[in-house]
């Protein structure tokens, strides 16, 4: 009985045709009664001014013709509608109820790349489908840069990384689309998602329509956007003064970058993020790399504009530890005074930090590796004008910390209520 009860459920669209259908063989019956004189009589064609029994019966054919003709056609309507929902709705009743659910989630538009944005989003997805992921196409390294490179398109690796996150399910083609080629061929490297990505690009034409297409493939809980379709490059001035272009240069160099931009330096976004930072109830920045993830996105002009627009809450999520090469000894202020040199100062509404303690072992294994926790700075952080925001928000696991999905979700969507 329970599962013919959740069909029932608010927003999943099913009671109305049902109701309609209802109506019609209600409609129906009651006609039928008028045409036998049951349900129809006399004193009540009387009480509408009907005195003849001409007229009165000229009225009752006028009356069983049109309940006959609108109940059939409520019902031939509702039991169309039914039939087309069944079959355009494979699902399980259960399933709708999950997904009516999640259609009245809050709207929350997250930027960046990276393992960092992936992360965030598998968390997202179980608490709204009203997701938007806003993605940094500088990428250049390893199998995306092969891709950008031999075929002349954008990097489709955190594409693809999002797609997956935001998954319905941890479907076998999930699997495949992360499913990376083994060395010893001509695919070595590449994994499966990327090539069909970019496979889909070239049979549709469009890089926008092969990112879409693969979203209807996954069953994706919200939508994937690159920031631009332009082939950006990103440069950096690194702190010794010496300057370094692409992403995968200004990771190796050992040095700490200064500033970064891209070249061209005016490019246009999709109108789509731009919409989508514009209506959303929550702006999410990070986790990730700052410079290389996070950064790219803030770099496109009408990006960093309707940043400002938004009346979202714009939180910045912080890294639980420094990045080498790229944040080494950096505290939390100085991850914000590096958005702010880069021109959103003000636009940060609150920043997220953790507070689940790292083991003395797993932090100096981290050091061995030039990476150390980022230190909270919280005065320092008040007086560059922003909500400091405490979590308990790490997963430690063997000898990786990583911002946990789940909590890191539930912290950034206590903030709406």
């Amino acid at each position: 009985m329970r599962r013919y009860l959740d069909w029932l459920y608010p927003g999943i669209g099913l009671k109305r045709w049902v109701f309609v259908a209802a109506l019609g063989v209600v409609l129906l019956a009651y006609t039928v009664f008028v045409a036998v004189g049951v349900a129809f009589s006399d004193r009540l064609l009387g009480a509408l001014g009907l005195e003849s029994l001409i007229e009165r019966r000229l009225a009752a054919a006028v009356l069983v013709l049109d309940g006959l003709v609108v109940g059939a056609l409520l019902l031939a309507v509702g039991l169309r509608r039914l039939w087309h929902f069944q079959r355009t709705n494979p699902e399980t009743a259960s399933e709708m109820r999950t997904a009516a659910r999640l259609a009245r989630g809050p709207r929350v538009t997250a930027v960046g790349g990276g393992t960092g944005l992936s992360a965030l989003l598998g968390g997202l997805k179980h608490h709204s489908s009203n997701l938007t992921a806003i993605v940094t196409m500088a990428d250049d390294g390893g199998s995306s840069g092969l891709l950008r490179r031999h075929m002349g398109m954008p990097p489709p690796g955190d594409i693809r990384n999002c797609l997956v996150a935001l998954a319905d399910d941890e479907s076998l083609m999930s699997r495949l689309f992360q499913y990376r080629f083994p060395d010893g061929g001509g695919l070595e490297g590449h994994s499966f998602g990327n090539l069909f990505v970019a496979a889909l690009a070239e049979v549709t034409g469009d890089f926008e329509t092969a990112v879409r297409e693969s979203t209807r493939v996954l069953k994706v809980r919200g939508r994937v956007i690159p920031s631009t379709l332009a082939d950006v490059v990103l440069h950096a001035q690194l702190e010794d003064g010496a300057r370094v272009s692409g992403e995968s240069e200004i990771t190796a160099a050992e040095r700490l970058p200064l500033r970064v931009w891209l070249e061209p330096a005016r490019v246009d976004p999709l109108p789509e993020a731009i919409a989508a930072l514009e209506q959303a109830d929550l702006v999410v920045l990070g986790p990730g790399s700052l410079y290389t993830s996070i950064m790219p996105n803030l770099l496109v002009a009408d990006v960093r504009e309707a940043l400002e627009r938004t009346r979202a809450w714009v939180v910045y999520v912080c890294n639980i530890m420094t990045q080498p090469g790229e944040t080494d000894g950096y505290t939390t202020a100085d991850h914000l005074d590096a958005l702010y040199r880069h021109g959103i100062t003000g636009m940060v509404d609150a920043v997220l930090v953790n507070d689940t303690p790292v083991s003395a072992e797993l932090a100096a294994f981290y050091e061995a590796e030039g990476a150390v926790p980022v230190r909270v700075d919280e005065e320092r952080l008040r007086a560059l004008g922003v909500k400091v925001v405490h979590a308990d928000v790490a997963a430690i696991g063997g000898d990786v910390v990583r911002h946990d999905p789940g909590r890191l979700a539930e912290a950034l969507l206590g903030l709406l209520k």
